[in-house]
């Protein structure tokens, strides 16, 4: 979540000219983005938001016309960060440099970093999917984007040959990193918390193994088949 230097004008939230009325609603937002940590949407109080960053109620409906107004604020927020990191990650020397378990791993812990930065947000998202669906596609589009952003960094690792092959175990690697990771801020069945450094570790870990599949199994096929084709 941003700090309280300054906040980008955001759709249905009242542009604020002066510096402390800016830091005013940069504050609101970062506290319901922590509120939201260890608390549903619907027990996010605006009374006891107010109360924390030292504003009164009719302040912060000067800025929010709603307290849905207030969350699709703090929506944008979270996508226009991950949209920054995406931007960030084209041009990350430590990739340029890396071979496939390096790329794997930091491309893991940035997509993992994110969801830990925005967990209540996300889960508030997810929790309103079914009265609200446009809420979590907005994450829905960002997460397609990560995919395509990280599948020429991770196929220039990979080598030549079977690029749609290459391509689709990428994509699969992805959903089975974010499908942890989404239903470890969701439900947090265990044994691992998405703030478990051993997480982000386990899922590249699993990331690399699927790229490595590949990468072996088409050769091997193909070798099998060149195998029987020479026998008399």
């Amino acid at each position: 979540m941003q700090s309280s230097a300054a906040v980008p004008d955001l759709p249905g939230v009242t542009p604020s000219r002066q510096q402390r009325s800016r830091e005013t609603t940069a504050a609101l937002l970062q506290a319901g983005a922590e509120m939201l940590r260890t608390h549903s949407l619907a027990e996010l109080s605006i009374e006891t938001l107010c109360r924390k960053v030292g504003a009164t109620v009719g302040a912060f409906y000067s800025r929010f016309a709603s307290k849905d107004a207030y969350f699709n604020a703090l929506i944008e927020l979270a996508a226009r960060d991950g949209a920054g990191r995406l931007s960030r990650m084209k041009d990350d020397a430590r990739l340029a440099g890396a071979d496939l378990t390096e790329r794997s791993r930091l491309l893991v812990r940035g997509t993992t970093n994110w969801i830990r930065n925005h967990e209540g947000v996300l889960r508030a998202a997810l929790q309103h999917d079914d009265t609200r669906p446009d809420r979590w596609s907005t994450f829905k589009a960002l997460a397609r984007a990560n995919v395509a952003d990280a599948t020429p960094i991770l196929l220039a690792a990979m080598g030549p040959g079977n690029k749609p092959a290459k391509t689709r175990a990428i994509a699969f690697g992805f959903q089975v990193v974010l499908g942890t990771l989404v239903n470890a801020i969701l439900n947090d069945p265990g044994p691992l918390s998405v703030h478990d450094r051993e997480m982000e570790e386990r899922l590249a870990g699993c990331l690399l193994l699927l790229l490595q599949a590949e990468m072996t199994a088409r050769p091997a096929a193909a070798s099998a088949r060149k195998r029987r084709g020479g026998r008399k």
